[in-house]
């Protein structure tokens, strides 16, 4: 039997990052040792006292049914903390979960979009942003973000025709890989251009509570007309360490709200009561740990960024997200290339920029998922690189 896949199947090919974890299996193998900053996993555990609760909640029957919805106590604690943490206001219609933010992202177009309807990512940006709108038949235009405008939307370079076709646009900040943070100004200067041309906003706040060097972090919901026009994806992955629960949740405007839920009650049974509880326990509980987590996120980026630049590889300080964006040293062709040669000759594996679209390209993304002494044993094995073969910065 020949089986005649889809070409949104066929459309997903192996890619670098099949290359690399090849790579990097093989070399462990080989007994060298392997500083892996590839992939934005926590290595932090979760509170204590959310893992009791899990533990509490897997151990009672009532809780492995089907959920159908989120419990009121849920709702109750997402709105308390947007209330205390953001000074938002949410109604009880206004929220929903969802398996996580790529699942949202992968399916929200899906609410507002018929097939060929415009949708606008960042360029560069997280890979999801993209791929969600063309698993759901939407077109895609890119709005580029330049570094020398510090990789913000130039929201006025985008044409009339264009904002008037547009359906929807997707915004993150800090944003994944750039490591750039936006400040309110330009999220009023966001709702004016959605109102502007009827344009649904949805953004992507994974990463409000890893900020640097003083930044605090918020919410698109606190500007004010956001619900108007637009959604926000809020996880608990990176915050609270629950990335394998796959606990997110979108939040907003209360019509797209009630359609989302719609469409995804097609095809889901609701989160399960396990995670829900657990989501509770980190929201509700103390929050010291979050303070302290960011602490040590500063301090590995201030590892690896004070070490790169004393070694002459000039790359930025990032402002938000568990992420480093470094530019690839000049001599080599592009950024898979550089990255394939770094893990052979280093052990160090990270992301290449050509993952987040064609700007990402001559850049690399460090993850900051080893503590500070291990980043600092890789940027020596980059330095020894570096002097050994000369690589021009």
């Amino acid at each position: 039997m020949e089986i005649q896949y889809s070409e949104k199947a066929k459309f997903f090919k192996p890619n670098i990052f099949n290359i690399l974890n090849e790579r990097k299996a093989k070399i462990a193998q080989k007994g060298v040792k392997v500083y892996d900053l590839f992939v934005g996993t926590p290595d932090f555990p979760p509170a204590e006292h959310v893992m009791k609760v899990v533990q509490e909640a897997a151990l009672d029957p009532e809780n492995y049914k089907y959920s159908l919805t989120d419990t009121q106590e849920l709702k109750d604690a997402v709105k308390n903390w947007y209330d205390r943490r953001y000074d938002v206001t949410l109604n009880d219609d206004e929220i929903m979960s969802i398996n996580g933010s790529q699942e949202g992202f992968a399916h929200v177009a899906m609410t507002v979009c018929n097939p060929g309807d415009l949708v606008l990512v960042p360029n560069p940006g997280y890979p999801i942003f993209e791929v969600g709108p063309y698993l759901n038949d939407a077109s895609i235009d890119y709005y580029e973000l330049d570094p020398d405008n510090h990789y913000m939307p130039m929201l006025d370079k985008i044409s009339e025709e264009k904002a008037q076709r547009a359906k929807m646009i997707v915004v993150s900040y800090p944003l994944n890989p750039t490591c750039t943070c936006a400040d309110k100004a330009f999220y009023e200067k966001l709702v004016e251009f959605a109102k502007k041309y009827n344009i649904l906003v949805v953004h992507d706040n994974a990463y409000s509570e890893i900020e640097y060097d003083g930044r605090r972090g918020f919410s698109f919901l606190s500007i004010p007309g956001a619900k108007d026009v637009g959604i926000e994806f809020n996880s608990l992955s990176k915050t609270y360490n629950l990335t394998g629960l796959r606990i997110s949740f979108a939040l907003g405007n209360a019509d797209v709200i009630k359609h989302f839920k719609t469409i995804r009650s097609q095809f889901d049974y609701g989160t399960s009561y396990i995670v829900q509880k657990a989501a509770v326990a980190a929201l509700n509980g103390p929050q010291d740990g979050v303070v302290k987590q960011q602490a040590q996120y500063q301090s590995r980026r201030d590892a690896l960024c004070d070490g790169l630049n004393a070694i002459g590889w000039k790359v930025p300080y990032s402002e938000g997200t568990m992420f480093v964006w470094a530019p690839v040293p000049k001599q080599f062709k592009n950024s898979d290339e550089f990255c394939i040669q770094m893990l052979e000759n280093t052990g160090v594996v990270c992301t290449p920029g050509s993952a987040f679209g064609s700007l990402g390209e001559n850049h690399v993304r460090f993850a900051l998922v080893l503590n500070e002494n291990l980043i600092k044993e890789a940027v020596e094995k980059i330095k020894e690189w570096f002097e050994k073969e000369n690589i021009e910065l």
